[in-house]
């Protein structure tokens, strides 16, 4: 698939931990670019201010050997401080991701994020968004530093991903495919990865690669 005319595009697919992401970048002809990690924040900020900080200043997990005294408003001015850092982060990461990649870039896989209440003060009190607010707000900082830079976002299904890679292939073993995609830049490429890479490939399906 070589998309429009005979210009080679590519896709990154993203496979995110923490403030962490595996990035794996597949041109349309299937070709592995690149393979990195990122992270979004530095070791200065706590990676997960919905969770950590803002349960302990609503009296959650408060019992923990590293929990500290923390009021909700000094928590959500924490979490908005890592929103900014996080963005920031992604910007610079997607910068030098481009600058590396020898093709234009189209498109990033991200996987989904699920509904949360429309502020830091309801994520927190909520028991079951504080526990994915922190991922959320680093996916959608990678999609927001790549739509600024003029790439679609294609928001993936960890369940379906590789069904639909495998679709965009035209195989049936794509475990085999990864692995032998994974062969032609040799190890790291644990399972982190291969969700990456599926991730980029699933992409494929968009007409604009």
């Amino acid at each position: 698939m070589t998309g429009k005319g005979t210009l080679l595009r590519a896709a990154v697919g993203v496979a995110e931990h923490g403030n962490s992401a595996e990035l794996v970048t597949v041109a349309s002809d299937r070709t592995l670019l690149d393979r990195r990690r990122i992270d979004l924040t530095d070791g200065d900020l706590p990676t997960h201010p919905h969770h950590h900080e803002g349960s302990w200043a609503v009296g959650r997990y408060t019992d923990s050997p590293w929990a500290r005294e923390i009021t909700l408003a000094e928590a959500i001015e924490l979490v908005e401080c890592v929103g900014e850092a996080a963005a920031r982060g992604a910007e610079l990461c997607l910068d030098a991701l481009s600058k590396t990649v020898a093709m234009p870039i189209a498109r990033i896989a991200i996987r989904e994020c699920p509904p949360l209440p429309p502020t830091i003060e309801d994520r927190i009190a909520d028991n079951r968004a504080q526990t994915v607010a922190d991922s959320v707000m680093y996916r959608e900082a990678l999609a927001t530093a790549a739509e600024a830079r003029g790439w679609s976002v294609s928001w993936y299904d960890r369940e379906r991903v590789f069904g639909d890679a495998a679709a965009v292939l035209g195989c049936e073993d794509i475990d085999a495919a990864l692995l032998e995609m994974g062969r032609s830049v040799g190890p790291p490429w644990q399972a982190r990865h291969k969700l990456a890479a599926a991730a980029a490939l699933a992409a494929m399906a968009s007409t604009d690669l």
